[in-house]
């Protein structure tokens, strides 16, 4: 599995070492934290500080949807969580985006696909950001905490660390990964907030409720 300088450091960075900033270059101090990371961890190369499956994030959307799954929101996301807290699976499994050279694999994230894990909450058609309005389908408190309890069971299917660098929403993309997205919104909401937020403060919310669920 080849890994990119940028998926290395948000690696490491969630992994708890310090690369620097996550901005893909390969400078001393991303050098420094892989030698600290390799000796910690025991192992000789830095394809070992990932899971064998190559897959090392998730990224957590809404599918701007109504009501019912469609087909195209199969085809982007490998999990779908619906109002109601059910989760249907997508039409690909997440090794899809092991590797995306093939061309067959869920298209979730701009420039961001392959290694991540595109998981959705299928809600806010209609929504608006400002002047902010939620549309007839917002995302609802048992939406979330099923999201919580799929992302938790994830996270220890592929040794994913509940950190920003690994764990993030959408909206957190380009501010965290440096990864530039076409104006993205989805996931500053949720249904105790009057407005969308921050994104990393709504992120780190997220967060939270999916470390409780892993206990």
């Amino acid at each position: 599995m080849t890994y990119t300088t940028r998926d290395i450091q948000a690696r490491l960075a969630a992994l708890g070492y310090d690369p620097g900033p996550i901005d893909g270059l390969d400078g001393p101090k991303t050098r420094a934290a892989i030698a600290e990371a390799l000796k910690v961890q025991n192992v000789k190369r830095v394809e070992e500080l990932f899971h064998a499956s190559g897959l090392h994030r998730i990224i957590l959307h809404w599918t701007a949807g109504a009501e019912g799954l469609i087909e195209l929101e199969q085809q982007h996301y490998h999990l779908i969580i619906d109002r109601s807290g059910r989760t249907h699976t997508g039409a690909l499994k997440p090794e899809a985006n092991a590797s995306c050279h093939n061309g067959r694999y869920a298209a979730h994230t701009r420039a961001l696909n392959t290694g991540s894990i595109g998981v959705a909450l299928d809600a806010m058609a209609g929504a608006i950001e400002s002047p902010f309005e939620p549309g007839e389908y917002p995302i609802t408190q048992v939406q979330v905490q099923a999201l919580a309890e799929a992302v938790a069971d994830l996270c220890d299917t592929y040794q994913i660390p509940v950190s920003p660098y690994s764990v993030l929403t959408h909206a957190e993309v380009e501010p965290t990964l440096g990864v530039k997205q076409r104006s993205k919104w989805d996931i500053t909401w949720l249904p105790d907030m009057t407005k969308p937020g921050d994104p990393v403060d709504v992120g780190d919310k997220l967060r939270s409720l999916i470390a409780a669920a892993r206990l």
